[in-house]
């Protein structure tokens, strides 16, 4: 065995070109004409072969590298019956001439001045395949314009695909097209009829621009994918249930629709074709870029599409009788906030327990009171006051973060969330000034608004504002939970059931009422000491409430 170089054989005549792709690695075996790279100049991509048989001891390039006629792009160590010598790569590498856009240009050319012309007026040509470098019968895999176009000379017109090449088809004129006379999946030789189109006869020089046609170069592309997405057969967006491709994936793409690609910033390798053997469509592109953008909108800026899988749900029929109903608004948008908090916001719980004793017993004393008033005192407004203190002491709870712009928003108010369960779903009223309200005024805003909430009379103002949200499971029960922050805010407060529990007071273990607390925060904007500062704040406010009135 020998080991030998792998260069780039002829380019017919471009100077550079790109590595595309990497269809080896060291350690592969190869016959003789097994692809090696892909290279991709201005108007073809083209496989370049291995020029033996033998193992890849090495491969030099990677994707995106500009390589030319010579470079050395690998190693092989050919394999004794390969014979593997340079004389042979010569007539390997003519084979490869199809790479190289010169006979279709010299067709083009030859179309172009055959015809007759009549200064100033138009005239219909019938557009026919030109030489395909030998090969018949090659596939259309994909149609670069549509009726209406309006197309200068040397503008793709279709796609078709070799054994090993993409190749788009030149138009030898600049003209309206009128009647497409084949479609995807057609083989094609030369001299086939391809397209009809009204040709703009430029009545001088041959260099000399047609007076119609040259001006509307511009909004081709536009009407070109205007009319790609509205074509019946146009691939249905992709959703979310996409999966990321395994490692080494290939991309079966032309030019035409790699430049579209990088044009639009969009990775192939996550793009499902629906060409002919799987090969990636211009539409297959835009349908992708335009459910990524949906996605965005649709999570408030979240790219939910970028890296993370979604669930691809199994036919639940098959295991049994199954109903399928629609999303209420409500919970539409409840399970689309909680998402995307959930993927924005670094989570941190921080759990705590504050001795309600005391609190219990004078907010049952409050009974009568509350009758007289017709207001009845629950453990909320005490939760609320204690909040907006320890929200005032510790202000870096009481902020936004604008990540755009890299800043912190202060909020010199404190305005407080309260989740409310409903037939209908949650929903947040939020409670506004709380630090300048007494508990009597918060126990009987509290109730109105949770008993709008139900009866869903909220207006989109009084769910608006919020600075902190408290969340309780306590009327359910449960001993602990780690709740969603609500962003923009930066911290809830998860409330769960009350207990009675034994608690050592130095001498001798004492019977007391302890309330669950949860503390979720966004790690970005609150630290674990301070969280740990906010929950032993709140229960000494809440373990003595004479501390409210400090």
């Amino acid at each position: 065995m020998s080991e030998q170089e792998i260069k780039v054989p002829d380019l017919g005549g471009a100077d550079e070109v790109e590595v595309i792709e990497v269809i080896v690695s060291a350690g592969d075996s190869v016959e003789v004409e097994d692809p090696i790279l892909t290279v991709e100049s201005d108007k073809a991509s083209v496989e370049l072969p291995a020029p033996v048989a033998g193992k890849i001891t090495k491969v030099t390039v990677k994707v995106g590298d500009k390589v030319k006629e010579g470079d050395v792009v690998g190693m092989i160590e050919a394999s004794d019956e390969s014979g593997g010598s340079d004389d042979q790569e010569e007539p390997q590498q003519e084979e490869k001439e199809e790479s190289s856009d010169e006979s279709s240009e010299t067709e083009a050319e030859d179309k172009q001045s055959a015809p007759k012309k009549k200064p100033g007026g138009t005239r219909k040509e019938t557009v026919k395949v030109p030489s395909l470098d030998g090969f018949d019968n090659v596939p259309v895999i994909e149609i670069n314009v549509s009726e209406g176009d309006t197309v200068e000379a040397e503008d793709g017109l279709v796609t078709v695909e070799s054994d090993k090449a993409t190749m788009e088809v030149p138009s030898p004129y600049a003209g309206k097209i009128e009647k497409i006379l084949v479609k995807e999946g057609d083989k094609l030789s030369e001299g086939d009829d391809l397209l009809e189109m009204t040709v703009q006869d430029e009545g001088g020089d041959e260099e000399e621009a047609p007076s119609e046609s040259a001006p509307k170069k511009e909004s081709k592309s536009e009407d070109s994918s205007k009319a790609q997405t509205e074509k019946s057969e146009a691939p249905q967006p992709q959703g979310s249930t996409y999966e990321p491709p395994s490692p080494g994936t290939k991309v079966h793409a032309g030019p035409a629709v790699r430049k579209l690609a990088r044009e639009l910033g969009a990775d192939l390798t996550r793009v499902k074709g629906s060409g002919p053997k799987g090969r990636i469509l211009k539409d297959d592109v835009h349908a992708y870029v335009k459910s990524q953008l949906q996605q965005a909108q649709q999570g408030g800026g979240v790219a939910t599409g970028s890296g993370i899988p979604g669930v691809k749900l199994p036919d639940f029929s098959q295991f049994g009788e199954v109903e399928r109903e629609s999303m209420s608004r409500m919970m539409a948008a409840t399970a689309t906030n909680m998402q995307r908090s959930w993927l924005n916001v670094p989570h941190v719980t921080q759990f705590d327990e504050a001795d309600i004793t005391e609190m219990e017993s004078f907010r049952k004393a409050q009974k009568t009171a509350g009758e007289k008033k017709g207001v009845k005192m629950t453990p909320l407004p005490f939760l609320l006051k204690a909040c907006a203190a320890a929200l005032a002491e510790l202000p870096q709870f009481n902020v936004s973060l604008d990540m755009e712009r890299k800043e912190v928003v202060r909020k010199k108010y404190i305005h407080i969330g309260i989740a409310v369960d409903t037939p209908h779903g949650l929903m947040v009223p939020v409670i506004r000034d709380v630090d300048q309200k007494g508990l009597w005024d918060l126990a009987a805003e509290s109730a109105e608004l949770a008993q709008k909430a139900r009866d869903k009379q909220l207006k989109p103002a009084e769910m608006q504002g919020a600075c902190f949200t408290i969340t309780s499971l306590g009327g359910i029960g449960g001993t602990a939970f780690t709740p969603i922050v609500n962003t923009p805010e930066v911290a809830i407060l998860g409330v769960s059931k009350a207990a009675m529990k034994p608690v050592w007071d130095g001498g001798d273990f004492q019977p007391r009422l302890m309330l669950p607390l949860s503390l979720s925060y966004d790690h970005r904007a609150v630290n674990g000491a301070d969280a740990a500062r906010f929950t032993n704040l709140l229960t000494q406010l809440l373990g003595d409430i004479r501390t409210l009135l400090l």
